[in-house]
């Protein structure tokens, strides 16, 4: 589960991690995508003959999000807290035109 959403300044991903250490976590940030992998490993091994109701996932994840504009990796940073991972990756404000000085040569 992941939620994005933007400031002026930067642009925050959002997900749900519970039972993931950060040690578990690998971040990937381009210019314009974060990848998330990780994973998340039962504690005790239940049989499955025991389990009545099994929604839970356990194992490897990944989850590649496709930004909307190019960020700055090099600033991005990233924090967990109560299971939810939050990363934040600012903006970079490229104006559409630029305009340029004629010189004399």
């Amino acid at each position: 589960v992941v939620d994005v959403y933007e400031t002026p300044e930067e642009i925050v991903v959002e997900s749900t991690l519970a039972g993931v250490k950060p040690d578990d976590l690998d971040i990937n940030i381009t210019k314009n995508s974060v990848q998330i992998r990780g994973s998340r490993e039962r504690e005790k091994k239940i049989q499955e003959e025991n389990f009545l109701y099994q929604e839970c996932y356990w194992g490897s994840f990944s989850r590649t999000v496709v930004l909307p504009q190019e960020v700055d990796s090099d600033e991005a940073q990233a924090s967990i807290k109560n299971g939810i991972l939050t990363i934040k990756v600012p903006k970079i404000n490229r104006s559409k035109s630029k305009k340029l000085k004629v010189k004399e040569n």
